[in-house]
């Protein structure tokens, strides 16, 4: 039996880093505010849980980044060279990774309001920090050389993250309701007017003005999947929460939503082969991804590589390779790596939850892994043979390759040879998918008549059209903020505009 609850002015449907963004801004509007989240109070948060919080802005200089990070003293930041990156280049990037079918005016609004919005983020409690060790290498003068446009990241990471918004939202005493599922959009002379939520087990209507849906992707709907990515995305590892199953979506479908951007792709990234099949809320952090593939070189079972490991920074090419070890017998691949580089590995290849095989020779080595171990040990040997002479810089693209390949590696090849060597298994693992609705900058949502539906909007990974193909490092973490926090305003300012 449905029951009717009392009214919100906004309802946000989600409870990561998107919907929190957006309540947040919504109640600063003065709304009263209601957030929506279909999990467990345990398993809180959408896939922001799980996020390692490198986040991209825009910023001129070091005092950019300091007035976001106040604890950089002024002795630590003589030891830091910090490139500026500036929204041109931000934009460049964008484009550059997805073949400029990026949306122009989603894209400039994304790179254009990234540094306001990551000041208004530290201004609701979340704190950030720089990112060391992956982001920066020492330089000859003894300074922390950074490089990528990828310097900041979120303190205590996604853990941190969720942590921090939902302490904001408390503050600002917002209502949030666990285990209850958006189940449908209800409307009159196409105009929002409330909308239905299964609450454990209990349907609700509960009447609105605006709704905000910030609820995630398709990637955890195995159907889904395999209808719009393809019948091999079937057994793939969902890195995040297992609830974004495309409710969303689907509900805004059902009003006449217009669908948009790349429905066949998403972000996919190379994870331990051994990982679980969903994230794991007692294992947060993004733990089994392995992400230091540019340092060495990837073979698939057959003992044949499959990608210019050394195409460009890890940041523009990780979230594409995924898929292309999905395309590989038993969707399976082997990073490869000797001592020159071992130190060098980012610290998921560290933890006790990686998966790897180890051996003073490379005969030993192969010998250990269940491959085709004469075409693996002739794939290394011609490697060898290809890396040409320069100097080895990991914080540029050093133009330090291979010749005579097929495919080559562009930058950073240093033979294998200094043992001890070492094989980490990966296979994919999806984390969202790029195809969703279609939105303006004010995060309406539209209609397939490009009309807005009035009192309905959305944010995060539900907004198609900003990604396809590819992904800048930490600019779904920025889009999320930018766009919540916009679909926030909006939602309040509509609720205001047609109060009775």
């Amino acid at each position: 039996m449905s029951q009717k609850m009392v009214f919100y002015d906004v309802v946000v449907v989600g409870a990561g880093n998107a919907a929190l963004c957006a309540a947040i801004s919504a109640r600063e509007q003065g709304a009263k505010v209601l957030v929506l989240e279909k999990a467990p109070l345990n398993k809180r948060g959408g896939n922001s849980f799980f996020t390692d919080g490198a986040i991209r802005f825009a910023y001129k200089e070091l005092d950019d980044i300091r007035h976001v990070i106040p604890a950089i003293t002024e002795d630590e930041a003589e030891k830091i060279v910090m490139p500026p990156y500036t929204e041109e280049e931000y934009y460049a990037d964008l484009m550059r990774v997805t073949k400029n079918e990026s949306d122009p005016e989603l894209a400039k609004k994304l790179v254009s309001e990234s540094y306001d919005t990551i000041s208004w983020m530290k201004n609701q409690g979340v704190s950030f920090d720089l990112i060391y060790d992956n982001q920066s290498f020492v330089n000859p003068e003894g300074k922390n050389q950074f490089w990528g446009g990828l310097p900041v990241k979120i303190h205590d990471k996604g853990i941190g993250l969720v942590r921090s918004l939902f302490n904001r939202v408390d503050e600002l005493g917002i209502d949030v309701w666990y285990e209850a599922q958006a189940v449908k959009l209800n409307q009159e002379d196409k105009k929002v007017t409330s909308i239905i939520v299964n609450k454990s087990g209990d349907e609700i209507v509960v009447p609105t003005k605006s709704v905000v849906l910030a609820c995630g992707s398709f990637e955890a709907n195995k159907e889904m999947r395999m209808e719009y990515l393809g019948e091999e995305w079937k057994n793939t590892i969902v890195r995040g929460t297992e609830y974004n199953t495309g409710d969303g979506i689907t509900m805004a479908l059902e009003v006449g939503a217009q669908t948009y951007g790349q429905w066949t792709g998403c972000h996919s990234i190379g994870t331990d082969y051994n990982a679980p099949k969903f994230g794991d809320f007692e294992k947060p952090g993004d733990i089994f991804k392995r992400h230091s593939y540019p340092l060495g070189i990837m073979l698939n079972k057959e003992g044949k590589r499959f990608v210019d490991e050394g195409n460009d920074f890890r940041n523009y090419t990780y979230a594409k390779y995924g898929r292309e070890v999905l395309n590989q017998p038993e969707q399976a691949a082997y990073q490869i790596f000797d001592s020159q580089v071992r130190l060098m590995l980012r610290n998921e290849y560290n933890l006790e939850e990686a998966t790897f095989y180890e051996a003073v020779s490379l005969e030993e080595l192969v010998e250990k892994l269940p491959v085709n171990q004469e075409s693996f040990k002739q794939t290394i040997y011609e490697y060898n043979k290809a890396v040409q002479d320069g100097d080895y810089d990991p914080a540029i693209k050093d133009g330090k390759g291979t010749e005579g390949l097929n495919p080559n590696k562009t930058n950073w090849a240093l033979k294998i040879e200094n043992g001890p060597f070492y094989a980490f298994p990966v296979t994919c693992g999806i984390t969202f998918t790029f195809g969703g609705l279609r939105v303006n900058t004010e995060c309406h949502v539209l209609s397939k008549a490009n009309e807005t539906i009035e009192g309905l909007f959305a944010a995060g990974e539900m907004v198609g059209g900003i990604f396809y193909h590819n992904y800048p490092g930490g600019s779904g973490l920025m889009s999320g903020a930018v766009f919540g926090k916009q679909a926030g305003l909006s939602a309040a300012l509509n609720a205001t505009l047609n109060e009775n």
